[in-house]
């Protein structure tokens, strides 16, 4: 319970009617959710503008109206405050709210099109190895030190946000890594929040149904960088582009890492095969068990962050050589006549160009590469031919399936896949819409040594159909279908 004038606290005020002296029970944006005594702050979001449901909201209970523009009709007794951006002084209502937990934290944001997840869960358990309390919000799942939260967005909305933070200071957490999506940036889901320090991965072709154009989506990437006080740091892939222009105007202190390029943190790939990857990173030379191109750059991310985090270099190396690769990345098994299958969440173009190219690194070039893949529906429908035409490119057979179609007909999408694919890769590209089906014929169409790479969903548990997600796991259908088949 608190004041609603302490709510208010730093939220830019336009008009105000009626009392701020008040008691509020619960913040909500959400009418459906509001009880006796709740503040209602009516934003105006992507499909619904909650301007529409205030009366619904006060008939539920609501004492106080956060709005942009505020009603004619109005009740007695209830409070109006009308402010320029709800959406942005949602964020600040939340932090408010909930005590602002995140001055109390040491939260690193992690943003970029791919590597959120594998650089927020590696340092996760890099920093629980070094033995802190620490707390993870991630596409996968939410985590506070061995406890886990379901997690429903890649950022969760104002309010969860800085509940799930209020929860982590409960329980003692010291350092928090978080993923930053473009989306949460743009709606102003991170409105308030006090980061120690944001990492910048990478950018390429994603989202563009929601930004619309790629200048959008990297601006709203450097958003992020924009907000960062300046005692944070903010760290960026030198070799990614459009890397330096996250930090055009950030006042946080400016860090960069690469592979390729002169970079404040360097790091030099020596071996790269299916047991993980031998490395040089500031001089130092280490083995991790992860695999690949685009994991030397987490790699080198995580200890980066690390060391503007201030630990101990050994101490951060040696925990890094024992970390294990994140669940849906990289993932693979072995099966008794040397079939080896890949599950991985590469589900933008570069992210399975990336895969791929690893593929190609650790191949011998005697063995069949089969790519299985899909596109999600209701997102970016420019990428589903591209991809296509990459999976052909570094595939000796490829099998377009259904990935999460959600309300879209498969069949659509896989049309529009096909028409990415090159005349001369038709013959060796199939086409069927059944997933489990698919999974089970790149299985039967394997020889010993052959790579299987069944790209898209990862560490996903399900497939979303029509607004029903079935129980659906890559992993365990791979290896439910070797042990069935018998190779």
């Amino acid at each position: 319970m608190k004041l609603l004038s302490e709510i208010l606290y730093k939220v830019r005020l336009e008009e105000v009617i009626g009392s701020t002296h008040m008691a509020i029970s619960s913040v909500v944006s959400d009418s459906r959710r509001v009880k006796k005594g709740y503040l209602f702050v009516a934003t105006n979001g992507v499909s619904v503008d909650g301007h529409q449901f205030i009366q619904k909201a006060i008939e539920a209970g609501a004492v106080a109206i956060v709005c942009e523009e505020i009603p004619e009709n109005r009740i007695e007794g209830v409070s109006y405050v009308k402010v320029t951006d709800s959406t942005f002084s949602l964020g600040i209502i939340a932090c408010n709210f909930y005590d602002n937990p995140s001055t109390k934290l040491k939260i690193v944001g992690v943003t970029g099109t791919n590597g959120k997840t594998t650089t927020v869960t590696l340092l996760f358990n890099l920093f629980k190895s070094l033995g802190y309390s620490v707390g993870l919000l991630s596409t996968v799942q939410n985590k506070i030190n061995g406890t886990i939260i379901p997690s429903t967005h890649t950022t969760p909305d104002a309010l969860a946000l800085n509940e799930l933070l209020r929860t982590m200071v409960e329980q003692g957490c010291e350092f928090v890594f978080m993923e930053v999506s473009s989306h949460a940036v743009v709606q102003n889901r991170i409105a308030g929040i006090v980061f120690a320090g944001g990492v910048f991965t990478n950018i390429t072709h994603d989202h563009l149904d929601y930004h619309k154009t790629f200048d959008e989506y990297i601006k709203a990437k450097k958003g992020f960088f924009d907000m960062l006080p300046s005692d944070a740091f903010a760290l960026v892939n030198k070799d990614d582009k459009n890397g330096l222009i996250m930090l055009q105007n950030t006042k946080a202190k400016r860090h960069t890492y690469a592979l390729r390029n002169i970079a404040d943190f360097k790091c030099r790939i020596i071996e790269n095969h299916l047991a993980g990857l031998f490395l040089n990173i500031d001089n130092q030379e280490i083995w991790v068990k992860l695999i690949g191109t685009f994991n030397a750059y987490n790699v080198l991310a995580v200890y980066a962050t690390s060391v503007l985090l201030k630990q101990d270099k050994t101490n951060i190396l040696t925990a890094l050589s024992n970390l294990n690769s994140v669940e849906g990345r990289f993932q693979y098994v072995k099966s008794p006549n040397g079939i080896i299958g890949i599950v991985d969440y590469a589900h933008t173009p570069d992210a399975l160009k990336n895969v791929l190219e690893t593929i190609k690194d650790i191949r011998t070039g005697n063995e069949q590469v089969i790519t299985l893949v899909g596109c999600g529906g209701d997102r970016d429908s420019e990428k589903r031919p591209v991809m296509a035409a990459i999976a052909c490119e570094y595939s000796n057979r490829v099998i377009l399936t259904s990935d999460n179609p959600r309300s879209e007909d498969p069949e659509l999408i896989l049309d529009q896949m096909q028409k990415g694919v090159n005349p001369v890769d038709v013959k060796k590209t199939l086409r069927i819409t059944d997933r489990k089906e698919a999974i089970r014929t790149a299985c039967s169409l394997s020889n010993k040594g052959d790579i299987i790479l069944i790209a898209g969903k990862g560490h996903e548990k399900y497939q979303e159909i029509k607004g029903v997600k079935h129980s659906f796991d890559d992993l365990e259908i791979l290896k439910e279908t070797i042990k069935n088949l018998g190779i």
